[in-house]
């Protein structure tokens, strides 16, 4: 084997036609012979190049409604003969076979025909065989062979070829090999996990995960760590399909917090009124609703004004230019919303370091989706968390029942609580956030410091008594004893909601009573690890 090999014939047969024609011309020029297949070789001849039908090679023509046309050792014999074995160059003259130095394939659009909520038997149909096969074969002979599966890098092939006089490098052939065969392996997964839901398979035997590079990270949590950022292709509204109009590239940290703060300000719909939620290392420090988006930005800052430094913040509606500079105020590392007006981005403009982001609109919190999570020598799989309740969900326990008020804002408080890191403890109060408890080992600490946050923002906006007093308190999972329950009411919580669920619910629900507490349960808890 010699590091460069030459490039004299080529096979094309894409269903991305993205930069054929320009491909097929640049080849042409160098001398190369084209084979094609049907609308591939339709494109490059309607551009006025010499294209040699792939069924000329293999003598029969494509039949099966093209499900049979490259299956033939006439192309695969092309794609794995060694150059360099006697052997196989012998079998090749024996039988007729050429070689094949470059193959470009993209396969059928299995993938975006899934996307597009396509029946069964057209998903089926948009199963790539012999796509994939070739790509496959290719990439094994990348002693001598090249194989192109995506339109990045038709330049850098061409390119190549013009820095060694029509041949290509070892390393590059190699490069394009791992390509390829991750293009497979993610084809492969994305059939298997579409027929996993198409059976209603909820734990197959083999579950196979894909993405596609979406950016090379400077570093991931710390420095000393290598990071990178993949899509999974779902076009889900969200950081990995927003558009980032200003500031530096996102950070590992950055996509993290902003992925959290996007999902939970998704929690709450335009129709609802302008909802603002602040994140710092993934828990929410403020989140609120409010008659503008400056007065919701407003009211969610205040909940926790120092963690909101340096902090994501997440907006349900387009931003407009007076809610911009109220968030100019402070230093801010992301902005996101499904929309930026002109006169918004004028306002960042001066802020370059400053990140905003729009998304084509917001996440669906109800959307079904798998979340994976990597633990020494396997992943854990589970449904994402889109469980939400309505107020006739709920179940009254105590005496009191809750006023109309208070069960306006237990609901707002369990939509946030989600988004919490257990032991999640939030309070609310009209519509916004006023304590956050998040991540600690014992929920009656999470209680301790959301309330104490309060009485520290008190002093900061110089109230005469924390904004946890007539608030209401929302646990994401049941009180194991009436200590936490009891510390709320200290606090000032006049109602509570919570799943329920413990040995010691009685004990808890007598607590409350005796405190005058209304209380709700769920049935349902929030757990966030």
């Amino acid at each position: 084997m010699t590091d460069l090999a030459p490039v004299r014939r080529a096979l094309l047969s894409v269903s991305d036609k993205t930069g054929l024609v320009e491909l097929g011309q640049a080849l042409a020029d160098r001398g190369v012979e084209l084979l094609s297949t049907g609308g591939s070789a339709k494109t490059l001849r309607e551009a006025g190049l010499t294209v040699r039908d792939v069924a000329d090679v293999t003598g029969f023509p494509e039949m099966m409604d093209g499900r049979v046309k490259t299956l033939h050792p006439g192309v695969h014999g092309g794609l794995l003969a060694l150059r360099d074995n006697d052997q196989h160059m012998a079998a090749m003259t024996a039988h007729g076979i050429q070689p094949i130095d470059l193959l470009v394939v993209n396969l059928y659009p299995f993938e975006e025909t899934v996307a597009k909520g396509a029946d069964y038997a057209t998903c089926i149909e948009n199963i790539d065989i012999g796509g994939p096969a070739m790509i496959r074969a290719a990439a094994k002979n990348h002693a001598f062979v090249n194989v192109i599966v995506d339109v990045e890098d038709y330049q850098p092939l061409l390119d190549e070829l013009a820095a060694n006089d029509g041949q290509t490098s070892y390393a590059f052939r190699q490069r394009l090999a791992l390509t390829a065969y991750a293009r497979t392996g993610a084809y492969d997964a994305a059939v298997s996990t579409w027929m996993a839901d198409a059976l209603d398979e909820q734990a197959p035997r083999r579950r196979a995960v894909a993405g596609k590079l979406a950016q090379t990270l400077r570093y991931g949590e710390n420095p000393h760590q290598r990071a990178a950022f993949y899509v999974d292709g779902s076009n889900r509204p969200g950081v990995a399909t927003a558009t980032q109009h200003q500031g530096k590239e996102l950070s590992y940290n950055n996509i993290n917090d902003t992925d959290a703060a996007f999902e939970l300000v998704s929690e709450f719909l335009p129709k609802d009124g302008p909802a603002c939620a602040i994140i710092k290392h993934a828990n929410p420090c403020g989140v609120a609703r409010g008659a503008t988006l400056k007065e919701a930005y407003a009211r969610a800052f205040d909940c926790d004004r120092t963690s909101a430094f340096g902090g994501i913040i997440a907006l349900n509606m387009t931003l407009d230019r007076e809610t911009a500079e109220e968030i100019c105020q402070i230093f801010t590392e992301v902005v996101i919303a499904p929309g930026a007006h002109q006169e918004a981005r004028d306002v960042f403009a001066s802020k370059k370091n400053l990140r905003l982001l729009t998304t084509p609109g917001l996440a669906n919190p109800a959307e079904a989706g798998l979340m994976l999570r990597q633990v020494s020598g396997g992943y854990l799989v589970q449904d994402k968390d889109n469980g939400r309740l309505q107020e006739s969900d709920l179940k009254v326990v105590t005496k009191r029942a809750p006023t109309d008020r208070e069960m306006a804002d237990m609901l707002f408080a369990w939509r946030v609580a989600k988004h919490v890191k257990s032991n999640a403890i939030v309070y609310v109060r009209d519509g916004a956030t006023v304590g956050v408890g998040a991540g600690q080992m014992s929920r009656v600490d999470s209680c301790r410091i959301a309330a104490r946050k309060a009485e520290d923002m008190a002093a900061t906006l110089g109230l005469d008594a924390p904004l946890t007093q007539g608030s209401v308190v929302a646990s994401d999972a049941f009180f194991p004893f009436a200590d936490g329950l009891l510390t709320a009411a200290e606090a000032g919580a006049t109602a509570v909601i919570q799943p329920g669920g413990s040995m010691r619910d009685d004990e808890v629900i007598a607590a409350a009573d005796e405190a005058g507490l209304a209380m709700v349960m769920t049935g349902m808890r929030h757990f966030r690890h």
